[in-house]
C-alpha cells in the first residue's frame, strides 16, 4: 500500500473514532479525553485532546524507517490530525519515544515552556504538553479521581507519589479536612501547589512534603490517615531514592506498610500501570477489591491501561 493510501486510511479511522468519542465526551461534559489509541498498527500513536491542544505520543516499537522517512511519516500524521480534528499544527504536541536526529530541525516537535489551563469535573489544572513525557494530568484516572472526591468528605487524605497533585485537588474539592501531598520532586510539588491554588485551596491544612516516598513510608507514624492514594511508578532507581522500586517485587511490603498508616475504617486506593501486575491477595493485610473496570474510562480502548484496587482495613 502506498504512503498516501495509508494516510487516507488513518484519516478515515481517526474521523470515525473522533465522531464517536467527541459526541460521548460532549454529553458527559468532558473536555480532556483520548480520541485515538493505537487503532491501526501502521500508526502506533496515542492521541489525547486537552481542550485547545492535542497531545500525541508515539509508541516505542520497531518501525523500519530511516530517520528522514520517520520525519516524513510524523509530518504526514500530524497533517492528518490537524485536518481531521481541527487543530492547528502549532497546538499539536508530539512526543516520540526515541529521539531521531532528523527531528531536531522541526521546532514544533520540541517547544519548551508551553502551559495551558484545562478543566475537569469543574476543577482546573495546569498542563505542560511540551516539557515532560506526560502533560501533568493522567486521563486514564479521571474516574478514580472522582471516586476519591466522593470519598473525601471529612477525611484526612494522604497522596503518595503525588506527581502534580490532581488527586489532592479532588480530595480538597470533596471536603477533605486535611491533605498531605508527598513526592520526591520539588518541581512536581510546586506544580501541585499551583493546581490547588488555581482551585482556591490555599489553606494551611493542605500541606506538601518533598521526600523519598519509600523512606518516608518506612518511618511515618501509624494510624494517621483516613484515605490514602498510592500511585507509584512501575520501576524507579532514582539516585535520590533509598534503594530501588520494582512494583511487582515490592508491592506487598509497600502496601502493608502503607496500610499501617490508615486510621480504623480507612481506605487505600492503589494503582499501577504495570500491565502484567498480579496482586498477592494472601500476603496483604486488608480486604481487596479490584476496581480496574470502574476506573478505566470509556474513551480508553485499552482496558488494561492500569490496574486499580480499593483496600480497606
Amino acid at each position: 500500500m502506498s504512503g498516501t493510501g495509508k494516510f487516507e486510511m488513518f484519516a478515515n479511522r481517526l474521523d470515525k473514532v473522533n465522531r464517536h468519542i467527541s459526541k460521548w465526551a460532549r454529553k458527559q461534559g468532558i473536555t480532556c479525553y483520548r480520541v485515538y489509541d493505537d487503532d491501526m498498527p501502521e500508526f502506533p500513536l496515542a492521541i489525547d485532546v486537552y481542550e485547545s491542544v492535542l497531545h500525541v505520543s508515539e509508541y516505542d516499537r520497531p518501525h523500519g524507517m530511516e530517520p528522514d522517512e520517520h520525519v516524513a511519516w510524523l509530518e504526514g500524521s500530524m497533517q492528518v490530525m490537524s485536518e481531521v480534528l481541527g487543530f492547528s499544527q502549532s497546538l499539536i504536541f508530539l512526543k516520540y519515544r526515541q529521539r531521531q536526529k532528523g527531528l531536531s530541525q522541526y521546532d514544533h516537535f520540541s517547544r519548551e515552556g508551553a502551559e495551558f489551563l484545562v478543566r475537569e469535573n469543574g476543577l482546573r489544572f495546569v498542563i505542560k504538553p511540551s516539557d515532560y513525557l506526560d502533560v501533568g494530568l493522567f486521563l486514564d484516572h479521571r474516574n478514580t479521581r472522582q471516586m476519591v472526591r466522593m470519598a473525601s468528605e471529612g477525611r484526612r487524605v494522604l497522596n503518595l507519589f503525588a506527581y502534580t497533585g490532581s488527586f489532592t485537588v479532588y480530595a480538597a474539592a470533596g471536603g477533605a479536612i486535611e491533605t498531605l501531598t508527598v513526592d520526591m520532586s520539588n518541581t512536581y510539588l510546586q506544580w501541585a501547589d499551583r493546581n490547588l491554588a488555581l482551585n482556591n485551596f490555599t489553606e494551611e491544612h493542605h500541606r506538601f512534603l518533598q521526600a523519598d516516598v519509600l523512606q518516608w513510608v518506612r518511618d511515618a507514624p501509624k494510624r494517621r490517615w483516613d484515605l490514602i492514594v498510592l500511585d507509584p511508578p512501575t520501576f524507579s532507581n532514582s539516585k535520590r531514592m533509598h534503594g530501588t522500586l520494582d512494583i511487582q517485587r515490592d508491592h506487598v511490603w509497600l502496601l502493608n506498610r502503607t496500610l499501617e498508616m490508615l486510621a480504623p475504617g480507612g481506605m487505600l486506593y492503589f494503582s499501577t500501570n504495570f500491565r502484567k501486575f498480579k496482586i498477592d491477595h494472601a500476603e496483604i493485610k486488608a480486604t481487596i477489591q479490584d476496581i480496574s473496570a470502574q476506573t478505566v474510562p470509556n474513551d480508553f480502548r485499552n482496558k488494561k491501561i492500569h490496574h486499580c484496587f480499593l483496600l480497606k482495613v
